[in-house]
Parts: C-alpha cells; structure tokens; sequence
C-alpha cells in the first residue's frame, strides 16, 4: 500500500465515522514498530505503521487509523485529545477504535527471550536475573544492600 492510498483510506475513515474531514497528511513510518501510528500536534499530520498493516491486516490498521484521528479531530475542537482524557476515551469507544495497537511478532519473540545472566549478592546470596548485560558496580542488593556480581548462564541455541 503506497502513501497516497494511505491518505484516500485515512480521509474515508475521518468521513465515514467522524462526520468530518482529514484535511492534512497522512503517511507510513517504517520506523514505527513499538507503536502503531502517531499524530503531531503541530503539524496535525499522521503516521502509520506499515508493520502493523503487514502482520495484522487492514481490520487492525483502521483501528489504529480510528485511534489517530481521535487525537486529530479532538485537538482541532480544543477538547481533550490525551490519551488520560474523558473526551479522547468516549470518542474512541463510539468510532470503534482500538486503545492500544497488538505487539508485532518479531517483538514479540524479542520478548519472550530466557534470561542470559545473573546477577548474585555477595553478602546473602539473592539472585536478580537479566536479560541484558550491566555494570555490577552500578548496582547493589535490594534486600541487604551488598555488592553485586555478574555471572553469564549458558542458553542452548535455539532450532
């Protein structure tokens, strides 16, 4: 799907549940893999996920879609457009958008990673397991406040 397809789909969706127009720019960011799309306030232009449209189809990407535009059209009334707000919650409920975009699957897996190391006090023997690499000296036990050692844990490959 190409930017001007984006944006023909975009103004529709603003038509069709808003009953008002999307008069700026929406575009894909490939970037965009923590979130599904995002709306600036100064320019009032959009992004969407491309990765979003690609792993979950276009039924979740109008979700996301529906979501931005709440944000669109409640900051041009000078309503509350945050997500905290009463206004964005109930208008986001009417059009039928979603509140929080599905985690994409490569993240997802990134997720679910085992632990590679292991942090063990020194003084009374707790262990902290990590999934990424620190500084022991940056760090010290939470329950008896001792020195910290880093040990790394052997994890077979995966298939």
């Amino acid at each position: 799907m190409t930017d001007e397809m984006l944006q023909q789909w975009v103004e529709r969706v603003s038509l069709q549940f808003f009953g008002r127009p999307f008069i700026h720019k929406a575009t894909f960011n490939g970037r965009l893999k923590a979130t599904g799309g995002r709306y600036f306030t100064k320019s009032h232009n959009i992004e969407i996920s491309p990765h979003q449209l690609a792993a979950f189809g276009e039924e979740e990407t109008e979700k996301i879609i529906k979501h931005e535009l709440c944000h669109y059209h409640l900051h041009l009334m000078r309503r509350g457009y945050r997500h905290r707000d009463a206004d964005f919650k109930l208008l986001l409920k009417q059009v039928g958008g979603s509140r929080y975009c599905r985690t994409l699957p490569e993240r997802e897996e990134r997720r679910r990673l085992p632990y590679k190391y292991k942090l063990v006090c020194r003084n009374c023997g707790m262990e902290y397991l990590r999934k990424r690499k620190v500084d022991p000296a940056k760090y010290v036990c939470g329950k008896c406040r001792g020195k910290l050692l880093i040990k790394s844990l052997d994890i077979p490959d995966r298939p």
